[in-house]
C-alpha cells in the first residue's frame, strides 16, 4: 500500500512522534491507522501525544550571537526542573544556531525549515518531548543585525528567567549595551524613547490623571499644570532612556547611552511564561479524585 503524505500527518497530528517514525509505522502495518498507533505505543514513541494539552509555562530564554547576527528566542516546558536539564539547554542551543542560521520569518517558517540531520524542527522537537518526558515548544524568536560600527547587549537574568538583546547603535561598547540590557532586565520599560508612545496612549494617561486630579479636589486651574508633571513621570516609568539607571540612580539611561557615543536603536526583552495562563492544579483535589475513582 502506497504511505500518502495525509496519512503521516495524520498520524502524527494523533500521535505527537516524529514524521520518519510515523512513515515506518505506517508502512510496517501497511497503512492501517490504528494499528500504526499502536505500534508506535509500543516503541515508547507516542508520549508526545499524551502532553499535547499540557500547559507548558516554565523554560527558558537563549541569546546566540555569531558575528553581526543575533538570536533571541524562548523555548518552554512544562516545569523548571527540565528546563535546567543537559538534554533541553542542548535543544535550545541547536534551535538557537539553526534560527539564526536559516532566518525564517516566523514560529511557523522555523517549524517548518529543516535542520542540518534532515529533519524539521517541529520534528526534531517532538523528538526531544518523546526523550525528556514533558512537552516543549518554540514560542517565540526575534533576529537581529548590525553593522561592525555598533554593539550588542546580550543579558540573561536568573539563568534564562529573563533574556534581553540590546542594539547598540553608532558605538563598540558591549559592555555598555551589556549594561543597558542589565537595565532593561530589572526595570522591564516598554519603549526606547517618548517618540515611541502613541498619542492615543499619551491621550488615555492624560484623561485618567485628569480624572485623578479633580477627584482628589485638585482646583481646576491648576489640573493640567499638575497633569503634564505627571505624564513625564508615565514617560520615566515606561521609557528607558528617561529612566534613573540602575547602576548609577544620578544619572538617566540616555546620559550612559550617550557617554559611549551611541544611541539605543532598540531592546527585546523576553520573559519566561509572560502572557500564558498557568494551570493552578490543587494537589489534594487530585489525590482526592483519584482515590474516588478507584
Amino acid at each position: 500500500m502506497v504511505i500518502t503524505a495525509q496519512m503521516v500527518k495524520e498520524l502524527r497530528e494523533k500521535t505527537g512522534a516524529g514524521m520518519m517514525d510515523c512513515k515506518k509505522a505506517l508502512t510496517e502495518v501497511n497503512g492501517d491507522m490504528e494499528a500504526a498507533i499502536d505500534f508506535l505505543r509500543e516503541k515508547g514513541l507516542s508520549s508526545a501525544a499524551k502532553k499535547a494539552d499540557r500547559i507548558a509555562a516554565e523554560g527558558t530564554t537563549s541569546i546566540y550571537v555569531n558575528g553581526n547576527e543575533a538570536v533571541i528566542l524562548e523555548v518552554n516546558a512544562e516545569t523548571d526542573f527540565v528546563a535546567k536539564n543537559e538534554a533541553f539547554q542542548t535543544l535550545v542551543q541547536e534551535l538557537a544556531e539553526h534560527l539564526l542560521a536559516s532566518k525564517p520569518a516566523t514560529i511557523e517558517e522555523a517549524h517548518d525549515s529543516k535542520l542540518e540531520n534532515g529533519l524539521s524542527v517541529a520534528d526534531h522537537i517532538s523528538n526531544a518531548v518523546a526523550k525528556i518526558g514533558e512537552k516543549i515548544t518554540l514560542r517565540r524568536f526575534e533576529i537581529r543585525t548590525k553593522t561592525d560600527n555598533d554593539a550588542f547587549g546580550p543579558y540573561l537574568h536568573m539563568g534564562g528567567r529573563i533574556g534581553v538583546l540590546v542594539v547598540l547603535e553608532g558605538s563598540t561598547d558591549a559592555e555598555a549595551a551589556k549594561d543597558v540590557a542589565m537595565h532593561v532586565a530589572a526595570l522591564n520599560p516598554k519603549y526606547v524613547s517618548r517618540d515611541q508612545v502613541s498619542e492615543e496612549e499619551v491621550e488615555r494617561e492624560r484623561k485618567v490623571l485628569t480624572e485623578q486630579a479633580l477627584n482628589e479636589g485638585k482646583p481646576e486651574n491648576i489640573v493640567a499644570k499638575m497633569v503634564e508633571g505627571r505624564i513625564g513621570k508615565y514617560f520615566e516609568e515606561i521609557c528607558v532612556l528617561d529612566q534613573a539607571f540602575v547602576k548609577n540612580s544620578d544619572q538617566k539611561v540616555s546620559d550612559f547611552v550617550k557617554a559611549t557615543g551611541g544611541t539605543l536603536k532598540e531592546f527585546i526583552r523576553y520573559a519566561v511564561g509572560e502572557g500564558i495562563e498557568k494551570r493552578e492544579d490543587n494537589f489534594a483535589d487530585e489525590v482526592m479524585s483519584q482515590v474516588k475513582g478507584n
